[in-house]
């Protein structure tokens, strides 16, 4: 009998029911909620006078409509504040954690959870937000949700699921330098498609991703759901327990030994069979800039937009489409193309090493002045640690200004939108239409490589700045 993935292992010790080719009811560890998918998942409970079942399993945050400037006053905008009060309300009624705004632990949904060591390696892991893959960098199964499952977790703490397919894309070779984690999920995605991993979970795996950081790790995973994969892991291993050691809410004395000794038992057996496997070369992988419309629509910094014929027959309406949209020709490079705007951010590059990278190339040197630059870290922890370190002092001696915390301009939901027209370089994770904002174009990047974008005021390589 062949051996287990860390797939099989995490999902079949949560399993609660399943049989009969029917779908598996699946019990839920850790649960986060934020205050626009959860609304209407509470008034779903108090209509049918049931109670949450375990409060103390749900985490709730405010983050997408959140302004990041004057946080002291009152929200605004209507409709942000309506949803941000409900959250808070709703929190107050059914007992549940809340780091709402000012909080110290406030911040972006998927920072959050790990910094404060409320994600931990074997859990299952919901929230009614795509980009809950990224706590799967810590070997847990995790995943978004629609509002109506929301409530099935707050009334039951149980979920009605398909097991998904199992994936495993490894990662051989050497990164270039200038090269970083989201120039490897960028490239991953180009190579495979926006529908290349539908219907699979995936395990990252080999000497790159061993190599990688955590917060590297969870760039990764975040983006799994862009090549439509249902979510992303990693195994654990001495990176992320040293990275949990000491989170407020990671296990401690006993309880942490416990717990080491089973995390070590997680990783996908020798002898593991998967559905599918890849192989990625990094070699092979420089600065990505996306040109299109869908994360997929990526190529390496020196590369030309594709024409044509290097298209798909089914893709290509979309294509042209797509460069119609962005105002871009087949063939043209993007190096040198002029931006209007820079957003340095998002769960998948909001953390402190995110704002290290970006630090790291406007040191000693001046924004272009017709960029607008937003730079919002994901966290109060972020935002205080680059405070500390001298991130801050090194942005503003540049010609930056440092937001509070909140999703920003990844999602036209608050303040921070992108006018029509104008140019994006985003370390965000999409780059659909009106993604960030009606009628704005955006180019999907590195930290590194927002950052040049940033200082020459159009599409740079990061190497050159080394």
């Amino acid at each position: 009998m062949a051996g287990k993935t860390i797939i099989d292992k995490i999902w079949d010790a949560h399993l609660v029911s399943g049989a009969n080719g029917d779908p598996d009811i699946l019990y839920i560890d850790r649960h986060f909620i934020h205050e626009v998918t959860s609304p209407q998942a509470f008034a779903g409970i108090k209509k049918r006078g049931c109670r949450v079942f375990r409060p103390g399993m749900t985490i709730a945050t405010a983050d997408h409509n959140v302004p990041t400037e004057n946080q002291h006053l009152a929200i605004a905008d209507d409709l942000s504040r309506m949803q941000v009060d409900a959250l808070t309300q709703n929190c107050n009624e059914y007992g549940i954690t809340l780091y709402g705004l000012n909080h110290p632990c406030n911040g972006i949904v998927h920072v959050i959870g790990p910094e404060l060591g409320l994600t931990l390696p074997g859990m299952t892991i919901v929230c009614g937000d795509s980009h809950t893959a990224t706590h799967g960098a810590f070997g847990a199964i995790a995943f978004g949700i629609g509002t109506s499952e929301v409530e099935m977790i707050l009334a039951s703490q149980c979920l009605i699921q398909s097991k998904p397919k199992r994936m495993r894309i490894n990662i051989l070779g050497t990164l270039q330098e200038g090269v970083d984690a989201k120039d490897i999920i960028l490239y991953v995605i180009s190579k495979i498609s926006t529908s290349g991993a539908v219907g699979f979970f995936v395990e990252y795996a080999g000497p790159v991703i061993t190599g990688t950081s955590m917060e590297e790790r969870m760039t990764i995973c975040n983006m799994s759901i862009e090549m439509g994969a249902r979510g992303g892991l990693i195994a654990p291993d001495d990176v992320c327990f040293s990275y949990l050691k000491e989170k407020r809410h990671a296990p401690k004395g006993e309880e942490w030994e416990r717990a080491l000794a089973y995390w070590e038992t997680l990783p996908s057996d020798e002898d593991a069979v998967f559905d599918k496997e890849l192989v990625i070369e990094a070699d092979h992988i420089e600065p990505m800039v996306t040109y299109g419309t869908n994360p997929g629509m990526g190529l390496g910094i020196t590369g030309s937009i594709p024409v044509p014929g290097e298209v798909e027959d089914q893709s290509r309406a979309s294509f042209e489409k797509s460069l119609q949209y962005m105002g871009f020709s087949p063939g043209e490079r993007m190096l040198g193309k002029p931006v209007d705007y820079v957003f340095m951010g998002s769960c998948t590059n909001g953390r402190i090493e995110d704002l290290r990278s970006f630090a790291s190339i406007v040191r000693g040197r001046k924004k272009a002045d017709h960029v607008t630059a937003w730079i919002v870290p994901g966290s109060k922890q972020v935002e205080k640690e680059a405070e500390e370190e001298g991130l801050r002092a090194i942005l503003e001696k540049a010609g930056f200004e440092m937001r509070q915390p909140g999703c920003s301009a990844c999602l036209a939901m608050n303040d921070d939108k992108i006018p029509p027209g104008k140019y994006a370089v985003s370390t965000s994770n999409r780059n659909f239409e009106g993604r960030q904002g009606p009628g704005a174009r955006t180019i999907l990047a590195s930290p590194m490589t927002a950052a040049a974008a940033a200082i020459t005021g159009k599409i740079s390589d990061p190497r050159e700045f080394f």
